[in-house]
Protein backbone atom coordinates (compact mmCIF):
# COMPACT_ATOMS: atom_id res chain seq x y z
CA UNK A 1 0.00 0.00 0.00
CA UNK A 2 3.01 2.28 0.26
CA UNK A 3 4.60 4.14 -2.62
CA UNK A 4 8.16 4.68 -3.75
CA UNK A 5 7.33 8.35 -4.38
CA UNK A 6 4.75 8.27 -2.84
CA UNK A 7 -10.12 18.34 4.64
CA UNK A 8 -7.03 21.54 8.11
CA UNK A 9 -8.37 23.62 10.93
CA UNK A 10 -7.85 23.80 14.63
CA UNK A 11 -4.78 23.73 16.77
CA UNK A 12 -1.48 21.93 16.27
CA UNK A 13 1.65 21.75 18.33
CA UNK A 14 3.44 19.54 20.82
CA UNK A 15 1.58 17.42 23.29
CA UNK A 16 2.27 15.85 26.66
CA UNK A 17 -0.03 12.90 26.16
CA UNK A 18 -0.83 12.32 29.81
CA UNK A 19 -0.19 8.62 29.30
CA UNK A 20 1.56 6.60 32.00
CA UNK A 21 5.31 6.63 31.47
CA UNK A 22 5.37 2.96 30.50
CA UNK A 23 2.81 3.56 27.78
CA UNK A 24 4.45 6.73 26.57
CA UNK A 25 8.11 5.76 26.73
CA UNK A 26 9.90 2.42 26.90
CA UNK A 27 12.97 4.07 28.42
CA UNK A 28 14.87 4.51 25.17
CA UNK A 29 12.99 7.18 23.22
CA UNK A 30 10.72 10.22 23.36
CA UNK A 31 12.83 12.37 25.63
CA UNK A 32 11.02 15.08 27.57
CA UNK A 33 7.55 13.69 26.85
CA UNK A 34 7.26 16.05 23.86
CA UNK A 35 5.29 14.20 21.22
CA UNK A 36 3.96 15.52 17.92
CA UNK A 37 0.21 15.55 17.68
CA UNK A 38 0.25 14.96 13.92
CA UNK A 39 2.81 12.74 12.19
CA UNK A 40 2.84 12.37 8.40
CA UNK A 41 4.76 9.59 6.66
CA UNK A 42 6.11 9.44 3.11
CA UNK A 43 6.29 5.67 2.69
CA UNK A 44 9.13 5.29 0.22
CA UNK A 45 11.25 2.32 -0.82
CA UNK A 46 8.92 -0.65 -1.38
CA UNK A 47 10.33 -1.31 -4.84
CA UNK A 48 13.94 -0.93 -3.76
CA UNK A 49 13.37 -3.24 -0.81
CA UNK A 50 11.86 -5.87 -3.11
CA UNK A 51 14.73 -5.60 -5.60
CA UNK A 52 17.33 -6.08 -2.87
CA UNK A 53 15.50 -9.20 -1.73
CA UNK A 54 15.10 -10.62 -5.24
CA UNK A 55 11.32 -10.14 -5.19
CA UNK A 56 8.68 -8.53 -7.39
CA UNK A 57 7.72 -4.90 -6.74
CA UNK A 58 4.27 -5.98 -5.56
CA UNK A 59 5.93 -8.16 -2.93
CA UNK A 60 7.54 -5.00 -1.62
CA UNK A 61 4.15 -3.30 -1.48
CA UNK A 62 2.71 -6.28 0.40
CA UNK A 63 5.48 -6.09 2.98
CA UNK A 64 4.97 -2.33 3.12
CA UNK A 65 1.33 -2.95 4.06
CA UNK A 66 2.60 -4.86 7.09
CA UNK A 67 4.57 -1.78 8.12
CA UNK A 68 1.36 0.25 7.79
CA UNK A 69 -0.39 -2.10 10.18
CA UNK A 70 2.48 -2.09 12.69
CA UNK A 71 3.08 1.66 12.65
CA UNK A 72 -0.60 2.56 12.85
CA UNK A 73 -1.25 0.62 16.04
CA UNK A 74 2.09 1.69 17.51
CA UNK A 75 1.38 5.37 16.83
CA UNK A 76 -1.93 4.98 18.63
CA UNK A 77 -0.15 3.44 21.64
CA UNK A 78 2.32 6.32 21.64
CA UNK A 79 -0.48 8.87 21.89
CA UNK A 80 -0.24 10.34 18.39
CA UNK A 81 -3.55 12.01 17.55
CA UNK A 82 -3.29 12.13 13.74
CA UNK A 83 -1.26 9.85 11.47
CA UNK A 84 -1.26 10.72 7.77
CA UNK A 85 0.11 8.20 5.27
CA UNK A 86 1.12 9.14 1.72
CA UNK A 87 -0.35 5.99 0.23
CA UNK A 88 -0.78 6.86 -3.46
CA UNK A 89 0.10 10.10 -5.22
CA UNK A 90 -1.45 11.72 -8.26
CA UNK A 91 1.84 11.08 -10.05
CA UNK A 92 1.67 7.36 -9.20
CA UNK A 93 -1.05 6.96 -11.87
CA UNK A 94 1.81 7.03 -14.40
CA UNK A 95 3.14 3.70 -13.14
CA UNK A 96 2.67 0.42 -15.03
CA UNK A 97 -0.95 -0.70 -15.10
CA UNK A 98 -0.18 -4.03 -13.44
CA UNK A 99 1.45 -2.30 -10.48
CA UNK A 100 -1.45 0.13 -10.09
CA UNK A 101 -3.97 -2.70 -10.16
CA UNK A 102 -1.94 -4.60 -7.57
CA UNK A 103 -1.77 -1.53 -5.32
CA UNK A 104 -5.51 -0.96 -5.57
CA UNK A 105 -6.18 -4.58 -4.65
CA UNK A 106 -3.85 -4.31 -1.65
CA UNK A 107 -5.66 -1.15 -0.61
CA UNK A 108 -9.07 -2.81 -0.79
CA UNK A 109 -7.78 -5.81 1.18
CA UNK A 110 -6.39 -3.48 3.83
CA UNK A 111 -9.62 -1.50 4.11
CA UNK A 112 -11.72 -4.66 4.44
CA UNK A 113 -9.53 -6.45 6.98
CA UNK A 114 -8.33 -3.64 9.23
CA UNK A 115 -11.64 -2.20 10.45
CA UNK A 116 -11.82 -4.50 13.53
CA UNK A 117 -8.28 -3.50 14.53
CA UNK A 118 -9.10 0.17 14.06
CA UNK A 119 -12.19 -0.14 16.20
CA UNK A 120 -10.33 -2.00 18.96
CA UNK A 121 -7.78 0.80 19.06
CA UNK A 122 -10.16 3.74 18.75
CA UNK A 123 -8.83 4.73 15.32
CA UNK A 124 -10.97 6.74 12.91
CA UNK A 125 -10.19 6.34 9.22
CA UNK A 126 -10.20 9.39 6.98
CA UNK A 127 -8.97 10.15 3.46
CA UNK A 128 -7.72 13.14 1.48
CA UNK A 129 -6.93 13.55 -2.20
CA UNK A 130 -8.59 13.43 -5.59
CA UNK A 131 -10.79 10.59 -4.34
CA UNK A 132 -13.21 10.49 -7.32
CA UNK A 133 -10.28 9.32 -9.45
CA UNK A 134 -9.99 6.08 -7.45
CA UNK A 135 -11.60 2.91 -8.85
CA UNK A 136 -15.18 2.32 -7.73
CA UNK A 137 -14.20 -0.78 -5.73
CA UNK A 138 -11.66 1.25 -3.75
CA UNK A 139 -14.09 4.10 -3.12
CA UNK A 140 -16.75 1.66 -1.92
CA UNK A 141 -14.35 -0.08 0.47
CA UNK A 142 -13.01 3.26 1.67
CA UNK A 143 -16.46 4.68 2.37
CA UNK A 144 -17.49 1.50 4.20
CA UNK A 145 -14.37 1.57 6.39
CA UNK A 146 -14.75 5.29 7.17
CA UNK A 147 -18.36 4.83 8.19
CA UNK A 148 -17.50 1.81 10.32
CA UNK A 149 -14.84 3.75 12.24
CA UNK A 150 -16.50 7.18 12.33
CA UNK A 151 -17.33 6.88 16.04
CA UNK A 152 -13.68 6.46 17.10
CA UNK A 153 -11.88 9.43 18.64
CA UNK A 154 -8.47 8.29 19.95
CA UNK A 155 -6.53 8.73 16.70
CA UNK A 156 -7.25 9.74 13.11
CA UNK A 157 -5.61 7.62 10.42
CA UNK A 158 -5.59 9.71 7.24
CA UNK A 159 -4.85 8.04 3.92
CA UNK A 160 -3.59 10.40 1.22
CA UNK A 161 -4.90 8.75 -1.95
CA UNK A 162 -4.53 10.10 -5.46
CA UNK A 163 -3.06 13.02 -3.56
CA UNK A 164 -0.83 15.86 -4.72
CA UNK A 165 0.07 19.01 -2.81
CA UNK A 166 0.10 21.25 -5.90
CA UNK A 167 -3.17 19.75 -7.07
CA UNK A 168 -4.69 20.42 -3.66
CA UNK A 169 -3.67 24.09 -3.78
CA UNK A 170 -5.11 24.46 -7.29
CA UNK A 171 -8.37 22.82 -6.17
CA UNK A 172 -8.55 25.18 -3.18
CA UNK A 173 -7.95 28.22 -5.40
CA UNK A 174 -10.72 27.11 -7.74
CA UNK A 175 -13.04 26.55 -4.79
CA UNK A 176 -12.44 30.11 -3.57
CA UNK A 177 -12.70 31.52 -7.08
CA UNK A 178 -16.09 29.86 -7.40
CA UNK A 179 -17.27 31.49 -4.20
CA UNK A 180 -16.09 34.88 -5.46
CA UNK A 181 -17.87 34.35 -8.80
CA UNK A 182 -21.10 33.49 -6.99
CA UNK A 183 -20.86 36.59 -4.81
CA UNK A 184 -20.35 34.56 -1.63
CA UNK A 185 -16.86 35.93 -0.92
CA UNK A 186 -15.06 39.19 -1.64
CA UNK A 187 -11.70 38.65 -3.31
CA UNK A 188 -9.89 40.98 -0.90
CA UNK A 189 -11.15 38.89 2.03
CA UNK A 190 -9.18 35.86 0.92
CA UNK A 191 -6.42 35.22 3.45
CA UNK A 192 -4.47 32.25 4.81
CA UNK A 193 -7.44 31.05 6.85
CA UNK A 194 -9.73 31.14 3.81
CA UNK A 195 -7.28 29.16 1.70
CA UNK A 196 -6.67 26.73 4.55
CA UNK A 197 -10.40 26.20 4.84
CA UNK A 198 -10.62 25.25 1.16
CA UNK A 199 -7.95 22.53 1.34
CA UNK A 200 -8.67 18.80 1.29
CA UNK A 201 -7.21 18.74 4.81
CA UNK A 202 -9.67 21.31 6.14
CA UNK A 203 -11.44 18.88 8.49
CA UNK A 204 -8.29 17.53 10.12
CA UNK A 205 -7.19 18.62 13.59
CA UNK A 206 -4.17 20.57 12.35
CA UNK A 207 -1.14 20.52 10.07
CA UNK A 208 1.68 17.99 10.57
CA UNK A 209 4.19 18.59 13.32
CA UNK A 210 6.55 15.92 11.99
CA UNK A 211 7.02 14.56 8.46
CA UNK A 212 9.09 11.40 8.12
CA UNK A 213 10.35 10.04 4.81
CA UNK A 214 11.88 6.60 4.50
CA UNK A 215 14.43 5.11 2.08
CA UNK A 216 17.03 7.87 2.24
CA UNK A 217 15.46 10.33 -0.19
CA UNK A 218 15.34 13.93 1.04
CA UNK A 219 12.41 15.61 -0.67
CA UNK A 220 8.68 16.06 -0.09
CA UNK A 221 7.49 14.76 -3.47
CA UNK A 222 4.42 17.01 -3.64
CA UNK A 223 3.18 16.01 -0.18
CA UNK A 224 1.29 18.46 2.07
CA UNK A 225 3.06 21.46 0.52
CA UNK A 226 0.74 24.04 2.08
CA UNK A 227 0.53 22.33 5.45
CA UNK A 228 4.25 21.61 5.95
CA UNK A 229 5.33 25.23 6.49
CA UNK A 230 6.49 24.64 10.08
CA UNK A 231 6.71 20.85 10.14
CA UNK A 232 9.88 19.21 11.39
CA UNK A 233 11.39 16.99 8.69
CA UNK A 234 13.05 13.65 9.39
CA UNK A 235 14.69 11.53 6.67
CA UNK A 236 15.63 7.95 7.48
CA UNK A 237 17.56 5.37 5.46
CA UNK A 238 15.25 2.40 6.13
CA UNK A 239 13.04 1.35 3.24
CA UNK A 240 9.38 1.47 4.19
CA UNK A 241 8.96 -2.33 4.55
CA UNK A 242 11.80 -2.28 7.12
CA UNK A 243 10.40 0.73 9.00
CA UNK A 244 8.78 -0.59 12.16
CA UNK A 245 8.17 0.44 15.76
CA UNK A 246 11.79 1.06 16.77
CA UNK A 247 12.40 3.31 13.77
CA UNK A 248 9.19 5.24 14.45
CA UNK A 249 10.26 5.78 18.06
CA UNK A 250 13.65 7.01 16.86
CA UNK A 251 11.89 9.61 14.69
CA UNK A 252 9.83 10.72 17.70
CA UNK A 253 13.03 11.04 19.74
CA UNK A 254 14.58 13.18 17.00
CA UNK A 255 11.51 15.42 17.06
CA UNK A 256 11.64 15.71 20.85
CA UNK A 257 15.20 17.05 20.72
CA UNK A 258 14.35 19.88 18.32
CA UNK A 259 13.39 23.40 19.34
CA UNK A 260 10.39 24.75 17.48
CA UNK A 261 10.51 28.56 17.43
CA UNK A 262 7.79 29.60 14.94
CA UNK A 263 9.63 32.83 14.13
CA UNK A 264 10.56 33.59 17.74
CA UNK A 265 14.01 33.45 19.30
CA UNK A 266 15.24 30.51 21.32
CA UNK A 267 14.93 32.26 24.69
CA UNK A 268 11.22 32.79 24.08
CA UNK A 269 10.50 29.09 23.82
CA UNK A 270 12.67 27.89 26.69
CA UNK A 271 10.73 26.68 29.76
CA UNK A 272 9.57 29.64 31.81
CA UNK A 273 10.53 32.19 29.16
CA UNK A 274 7.26 32.37 27.29
CA UNK A 275 4.31 30.41 25.90
CA UNK A 276 4.96 26.85 24.82
CA UNK A 277 4.14 25.44 21.38
CA UNK A 278 0.54 24.82 22.35
CA UNK A 279 -0.07 28.57 22.55
CA UNK A 280 0.83 29.00 18.88
CA UNK A 281 -2.20 29.48 16.68
CA UNK A 282 -3.25 27.32 13.74
CA UNK A 283 -0.87 27.39 10.82
CA UNK A 284 2.26 27.24 13.00
CA UNK A 285 2.84 23.54 13.25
Amino acid sequence: MATDEAHAGGHAGVEDTGLPAAARDDGSVVAGRRLPRHVALIMDGNGRWAKRHGLERLDGHREGAESVRAITTHARKRGIRTLTLYAFSEQNWARPRREIEGLMKLLVDYLVTEVPTMNRNGIRLRAIGNLPRLPLTVRAALNTAMLATAHNRDMDLVLALSYGGREEIVAAARRLAGRVARGELEADRIDEAALDGAMWTRDLAGPPDLIVRTSGEQRLSNFLLWQCAYAELCFVDDDWPAFREEAFDAALATYARRQRRFGRVGEQVEPGAGPDDRSVGHGAA
